[in-house]
């Protein structure tokens, strides 16, 4: 799993990329970026599958902020990103939200 932040020069954003490992979710068939940033939608940023296996997106960012998120596998498991910046309580599980701060 990993994060990439490529921040832009004219503009107080940044283009986050994720990325699910093919061993993370090694039989999945679809997988949700879902967080703060989309409203917790569970089905507005479907990540791509790679030929590796593991999935990919991209989203655009306002920076200086902490978004959080998580990935929904084949809409049934809920994963954290062992990458992220931290991890903070979810309010509605005893479970902890990934943190990308951007």
């Amino acid at each position: 799993m990993s994060i990439k932040k490529q921040y832009l020069k004219t503009k107080p954003e940044a283009n986050v990329t994720f990325q699910l490992a093919a061993e993370t979710a090694p039989n999945a068939s679809q997988v949700s970026l879902v967080g703060d940033f989309n409203n917790w939608d569970e089905s507005s940023i479907e990540m791509k599958k790679l030929k590796s296996g593991a999935f990919k997106a991209t989203v655009k960012l306002k920076t200086g902020r902490e978004y959080q998120f998580r990935y929904l596998i084949d809409g049934k498991v809920w994963e954290n990103d062992w990458a992220a910046d931290k991890y903070v309580p979810n309010n509605f599980t005893l479970e902890e939200n990934s943190v990308v701060a951007v």
